[in-house]
């Protein structure tokens, strides 16, 4: 009987994980999911091996689960099958929250190992209809173990990641991976949403060149989804906009001065920062 990898939520990024993770040594993908119409979709399109309502027989049988849920249902779903895993599993989770997660999984047994983890890949859709068996290929995979990781589970998760197609393996602890996230994306999607907030939105409608678009793309969001991650993430969050509101203003207060040297000069300043980790994307990349 082969093993199993259990995905339990199969919307974008789970369906994607089921999709990518076929084939994987003699692992069995079972996708599992509360949505009729989530699983009939995910049965027809061959999204997993096989799909499963019965998240409790699924667990209680997988080596590997994937939680693929909502924060906030990540946390839940520990709390409830705490005692459902099989023993020896390694569990692990997809939130682009790290801190509250791994918080959360101390609920879980010692025989149990769970490894919080981030496939940092996405797209601004969701549902199981636009997952991507090609989402994670060349993206960075986050993972925070501890120092009572399994090295066996830690390896195991490392060579999904590479199976799925995903640029390297980055350890980090959970404080540093919220740091990070606050930063290069949750900032970025609070930017879009305030953009979107102008009143002049409607009245410039039409008018939008490639900037414009790119800075909104990701403002159409989930709302629950994004409020969980927001909220779960609050204080790291909270003190990126602290920084950008400090950098908005002194591009303010040059622009009222009417000083054009300074503000060619800090300009030239913050543009030379994005060459500069331009060339460094290049110099990995090559």
């Amino acid at each position: 009987m082969s093993k199993q990898i259990a995905i339990v939520g199969l919307g974008l990024i789970g369906g994607s994980i089921a999709m990518a993770l076929q084939g994987f040594e003699d692992y069995e993908i079972v996708g599992v999911d509360v949505s009729q119409p989530t699983l009939r979709f995910a049965a027809e399109h061959h999204v997993a091996d096989r799909v499963t309502d019965d998240a409790a027989g699924a667990i209680a049988q997988a080596e590997v689960v994937f939680l693929c849920l909502h924060p906030q249902g990540i946390v839940d779903f520990l709390q409830r099958h705490r005692d459902g895993f099989k023993p020896g599993a390694l569990v692990t989770d997809v939130c682009g929250v790290k801190t509250a997660i791994v918080r959360a999984a101390r609920v879980l047994p010692p025989e149990v190992d769970f490894i919080g983890g981030h496939p940092m890949a996405g797209t601004e859709f969701s549902g199981v209809q636009n997952a991507l068996k090609d989402m994670f290929r060349g993206a960075h995979y986050i993972m925070v173990p501890d120092e009572s990781s399994d090295p066996d589970k830690v390896a195991l998760l490392e060579r999904m990641a590479v199976y799925m197609g995903c640029r390297d393996v980055v350890r980090t602890t959970p404080e540093q991976h919220d740091a990070i996230i606050a930063y290069t994306s949750q900032m970025m999607h609070v930017i879009a949403v305030s953009v979107c907030d102008d009143p002049k939105l409607f009245e410039f409608m039409g008018f939008e060149g490639d900037s414009f678009r790119g800075c909104t793309r990701v403002a159409a969001l989930d709302v629950p989804l994004w409020t969980q991650l927001f909220s779960l993430n609050a204080p790291q969050l909270d003190q990126a906009l602290e920084r950008l509101e400090q950098n908005i203003n002194a591009y303010r207060q040059v622009l009222r001065s009417g000083d054009r040297k300074a503000l060619a000069e800090k300009l030239e300043w913050s543009a030379s920062r994005k060459r500069q980790m331009n060339r460094h994307e290049q110099e990995v990349q090559a």
